[in-house]
């Protein structure tokens, strides 16, 4: 049931574990224990890590609801990288790359293609289904 938003899923899981390893040892390296101590390094992993858990669920559900629907596995597979590699290379232009913004909006730029695309989607199978009886 849902094998491909299944293979997603864990693999957002497993980013989603780098990011927030990447802020604890940041964490630990700069001692701060609570908010970010106006640690720059600190505040990109936080916002990374938060932009991830913003974004990622609402792209699964969506993902899962086209798998409900019957979407082909190429498209749920193209929905579905778009919106890892959307998380990855924000993620990755966000701590690693900050002063090299195109990371950031080309991850930005996947992750609400898919959001939007898997959405009309949804949106025009429920009418379609809607109006044929």
């Amino acid at each position: 049931m849902f094998p491909v938003t299944a293979l997603y899923a864990a693999l957002l899981a497993l980013l989603l574990l780098l990011l927030a390893r990447s802020t604890i040892l940041r964490r630990q390296t700069a001692r701060i224990l609570l908010g970010d101590g106006a640690d720059e390094p600190l505040q990109r992993r936080i916002r990374a890590h938060a932009n991830f858990a913003e974004y990622a669920p609402l792209g699964l559900i969506l993902l899962a609801l086209c798998e409900a629907q019957g979407a082909p596995p190429l498209v749920l597979h193209a929905l579905g990288l778009m919106l890892l590699i959307g998380r990855v290379l924000h993620a990755w232009g966000l701590i690693w790359d900050p002063s090299d913004m195109r990371r950031r909006v080309g991850g930005m730029a996947l992750t609400l293609t898919m959001i939007g695309l898997a959405a009309l989607g949804l949106l025009g199978h429920g009418l379609w289904r809607m109006l044929a009886g």
